[in-house]
C-alpha cells in the first residue's frame, strides 16, 4: 500500500501520516484491536487507500488485459470494491475471471465466493437461453439496483434497473424507527423531514424504468405517517383523505430524474469509448450512478 502511494506522493510527512492510519486499529466494545493486514474498517482514509490499491491492482491491469488479450468488446465498471465486467465473448469472460483471480492472489486479495459469477446477459441472452432451454436471463445487483434483461414496447432489448428490495425495505424500517421518535413533533416538522427523506431517495433511485419502485416507496412512507399520526392519540381519526392531502403538501411525487444510460455516457465520456452510444453493448455502464 505504501509503495503504491509513493508512486505519486513524495512528501515523507504524508507517507508517515498514512502509515499511522494503517496502524491505528479500531475500537470494538471498548477494546482497541490492531489488525496486521488491511486498512482499518471505518477509518476516514480507508476508502481512499482502497481505491489507490485497486487502481494499481485492478484498473491498470484490466486495461492492459483489454488491449492485449480480449477478442471482443469489453466494458469494465468499478465502484470501490464492486466490479461489473461485460464481455462480448464467453471465452473472454472465462479467461478474464481466471486470470483476475490469480492477479488478486498476488496482492493478498480474493474474489467474493458468493457474489462472483458468470451470467449470460445482454440483447441476445434471452433468445440464446430459450433455445438452450435455460429459461430467462439471470439478473445481477450493482450499486443498489437489480439489472434485468427486458424488452421495450417495440420489442427491442432494454436494460431494466430496479431498486433492490432489501435496500428499499431497510430504508423503510429506518424511517419507521425515526418516525416513532418524532411521533409527537408538529406535523409540519414531520412533513419537512419526510420530504427530505423522499427527495433523497428519489435523487438516487429515479432512473428510467424504476417508476414503480419510487411510487411504492412513497406509498410506504404515507402508510407509516398515517399510523404514526393515529397512534398519537386514541381520538385521532387520521384516514386516507387527510394523509393524501398531507402527502400532496409535503411529499414529492415520483418522477424519473436521470437520463437514459447511453445518453449520459455518450455526453460525459465521448472519448473513452467510440461506441458508447450503443446501449446493448454498454449495458454495464448504465449501472454506475
Amino acid at each position: 500500500m505504501i509503495r503504491f502511494v509513493e508512486h505519486r506522493v513524495g512528501d515523507r510527512r504524508v507517507i508517515r501520516l498514512i502509515g499511522k492510519w494503517l496502524k491505528a486499529g479500531v475500537m470494538e466494545d471498548g477494546e482497541v484491536i490492531r489488525p496486521e493486514v488491511g486498512t482499518p474498517q471505518g477509518g476516514v482514509a480507508s476508502p481512499l487507500l482502497a481505491n489507490i490499491y485497486l487502481h494499481y491492482v485492478f484498473d491498470l491491469w484490466a486495461e492492459r488485459w483489454r488491449r492485449h488479450h480480449a477478442q471482443g468488446n469489453i466494458i469494465l465498471v468499478r465502484y470501490a470494491d464492486d466490479i461489473v465486467a461485460g464481455f462480448e465473448h464467453q471465452a473472454d469472460a472465462e479467461r478474464f475471471q481466471a486470470e483476475l483471480r490469480d492477479r488478486l492472489a498476488q496482492f493478498a486479495l480474493t474474489l467474493h465466493p458468493d457474489k462472483t459469477r458468470l451470467i449470460q446477459f445482454g440483447r441476445r441472452a434471452a433468445e440464446e437461453r430459450e433455445r438452450a432451454g435455460l429459461g430467462k436471463p439471470q439478473t445481477f445487483d450493482f450499486l443498489g439496483f437489480t439489472h434485468i434483461c427486458g424488452r421495450s414496447r417495440r420489442g427491442r432489448f432494454l436494460l431494466f434497473r430496479r431498486t433492490r428490495g432489501d435496500r428499499k425495505r431497510a430504508k423503510v424500517r429506518e424511517v419507521k424507527e425515526e418516525l416513532r421518535r418524532r411521533m409527537h413533533d408538529p406535523i409540519p416538522s414531520q412533513g419537512q423531514w419526510l420530504r427530505q427523506v423522499v427527495t433523497g431517495f428519489f435523487a438516487y433511485h429515479a432512473v428510467p424504468n424504476n417508476f414503480d419502485a419510487l411510487a411504492a416507496f412513497r406509498y410506504h412512507i404515507m402508510v407509516l405517517w398515517m399510523r404514526t399520526l393515529t397512534r398519537r392519540s386514541q381520538k385521532d381519526r387520521t384516514g386516507w383523505d387527510r394523509i393524501n392531502r398531507l402527502a400532496d403538501q409535503w411529499l414529492p411525487r415520483p418522477r424519473i430524474l436521470h437520463p437514459w444510460p447511453n445518453q449520459r455516457f455518450a455526453v460525459k465520456h465521448p472519448r473513452w469509448e467510440p461506441d458508447a452510444g450503443m446501449p446493448h453493448v454498454r449495458f454495464c455502464a448504465g449501472g454506475a450512478q
